[in-house]
């Protein structure tokens, strides 16, 4: 069942304020940099990406690493690595025959941490 709407939730007549309207329009990114942001808080929202993501706080591990880490198999663990390095959140290098991963910038990860620090503030709620 869907949650029924507070009539207080929502404006009773319909007005806006032109300058403010204006204003805040300006201030809005570009609709393709928007599709990017986009982008980067679906590859985050991903449980097994997020984990890849704290894994590599920790500092550069190969791919081998990450696998046992997630207990997940090496194909799986390269996808979401794939994924992840696509958008410039990850950085990699080869070392013979071992692929090490990096974070490409720490940007993200404070993004990370300031959400849990969200995530984990009492707010005063129950």
């Amino acid at each position: 069942m869907p949650p029924t709407r507070n009539p207080k939730e929502v404006c009773q007549i319909m007005c806006f304020n032109k300058a403010n309207v204006a204003k805040v329009k300006k201030k809005i990114l570009p609709d393709r940099k928007i599709q990017a942001l986009a982008g980067i808080f679906k590859a985050v929202s991903d449980a097994t990406r997020m984990k890849i993501l704290l894994s590599l706080k920790e500092g550069e591990l190969c791919v081998c690493d990450i696998s046992q880490v997630l207990g997940m198999s090496l194909s799986a663990v390269s996808h979401q690595l794939r994924v992840l390095r696509n958008l410039r959140l990850v950085k990699y290098r080869n070392a013979g025959r071992m692929a090490f991963y990096s974070l490409e910038d720490r940007h993200v990860m404070k993004l990370i941490q300031e959400s849990i620090r969200h995530m984990e503030e009492d707010n005063g709620r129950p």
